[in-house]
């Protein structure tokens, strides 16, 4: 009877049909677990903005759960129920917590929007304002946050940089990546998200870790890392000393951490945002992302552009960018290649918007890039080629932007001359 019972069930499997998930695993990464939506609890449904834990990453053998902020055009009394929204994923920086105004800036902008804290911590608890918006700045200063019983790592150099080797699971970059994808996953199963049409920002570290999420999680409709980019092993990144220190575990840091080797797998539509002197993601190692990538993927560098929070969510083109994937705007305007014609240089462009204006800009400064000063030239626009004079000989580092009527602006690639 047991013969015949085992020879049933051996059929039944042999016949059944196969509805498993391929597994898939980049480096460290198990995808097809982390695109699962994690358990979560509310802690808080009060107020515009609402406050959640949801499971993340084993952590030094323990469970730990990740602190996040939960906004949309509901929560802030815009919009009624059963109205679907996009959704996007904040990522703060070094230094950083989930910021409650990020996204609340969001949902007023008509997104379902997710901010989680990468250090295991919380914030206190939300202080709102007479018109019920949350008080901007409340949690960046540390001393505004508590650490969570269950936390993961903290953002520290030794979790991000000297954990390297062994058992990953004490990394911060894998947890920090792997927390925003289980975020974007809770994000989609909420039934106000149109879980198709989805986006990740993140500035500064969380630059950098929106640059390994956009390469590991191809669900995300487009991806703007401002600041952060990989490279940080070359050059005059100011994460290239730690890299260093490790010694014989800096090529392992650098093949499982550094995005430059994840980059290339990227097929999201990516918006790089910067400024031409950040100490933090130098301008090579900025452009040398860039070029890695081969989907589609645009530039907006700004001529010392500030770096922090508030400086790096306040650009308009960030949402306008991602509205053109996920709410049918009107897409930014888009560069083509450089050509030089005699004494010029003639970029050409197409847009959907009108071009008000171009600029050229170039350095003729050596020594540290954070240090060097730049010069703006006007540049002539006619029937979308930008014409400018060929920047001075003695310029080592120029590039070309274009304005639309938006005030929207973006740029060609970054021209480097030995």
């Amino acid at each position: 009877m047991k013969h015949i019972l085992k020879f049933l069930f051996t059929c039944a499997l042999l016949h059944a049909p196969l509805h498993a998930e391929d597994h898939e695993q980049v480096g460290p990464w198990n995808l097809t677990e982390l695109k699962k939506a994690p358990s979560m609890h509310w802690l808080s449904q009060t107020g515009s903005v609402h406050a959640l834990l949801y499971t993340g990453e084993n952590y030094l053998s323990k469970s730990t759960e990740v602190f996040a902020y939960y906004a949309s055009p509901l929560t802030i009394g815009e919009a009624q129920p059963g109205t679907k929204f996009p959704g996007v994923v904040l990522i703060h920086g070094g230094g950083g917590s989930a910021f409650a105004e990020w996204a609340h800036l969001w949902a007023k902008r008509g997104y379902a929007a997710i901010a989680m804290d990468l250090s295991g911590s919380k914030p206190n608890d939300l202080i709102f304002d007479a018109k019920g918006n949350p008080v901007a700045g409340q949690a960046h200063n540390p001393q505004t946050r508590k650490r969570l019983p269950n936390g993961g790592p903290d953002q520290g150099h030794g979790e991000k940089f000297d954990s390297i080797g062994g058992d990953v699971s004490d990394d911060w970059p894998y947890h920090a990546a792997a927390s925003v994808i289980r975020a974007h996953s809770l994000l989609r199963s909420f039934p106000e998200v149109d879980a198709d049409h989805t986006a990740v920002t993140g500035i500064s570290w969380g630059g950098y870790t929106t640059s390994l999420v956009a390469s590991l999680d191809d669900r995300f409709k487009a991806a703007v890392p401002v600041y952060g980019c990989g490279f940080l092993h070359e050059g005059e990144s100011v994460q290239k000393p730690s890299i260093d220190k490790l010694g014989d575990r800096r090529e392992a840091w650098v093949k499982a951490y550094d995005p430059s080797s994840l980059l290339p797998r990227c097929r999201v539509p990516i918006l790089w945002v910067n400024g031409t002197n950040d100490v933090h993601y130098p301008l090579d190692s900025y452009q040398k992302s860039f070029d890695v990538i081969p989907g589609k993927k645009q530039l907006r560098i700004e001529v010392k552009m500030p770096h922090g929070h508030p400086p790096g969510w306040a650009p308009q083109e960030i949402g306008l960018f991602i509205d053109s994937f996920c709410r049918n705007g009107k897409a930014l305007a888009v560069p083509g290649k450089i050509t030089t014609q005699g004494h010029t240089i003639q970029l050409s462009f197409e847009s959907a918007v009108a071009v008000k204006s171009a600029a050229l800009h170039f350095t003729t400064d050596s020594g540290l890039r954070s240090n060097r000063e730049w010069k703006n030239l006007p540049a002539q626009i006619n029937k979308g080629i930008v014409t400018a004079a060929k920047p001075p000989a003695e310029a080592n580092t120029w590039f070309i932007s274009l304005t639309d009527e938006r005030g929207a602006m973006v740029t060609s690639t970054v021209q480097f001359q030995p």
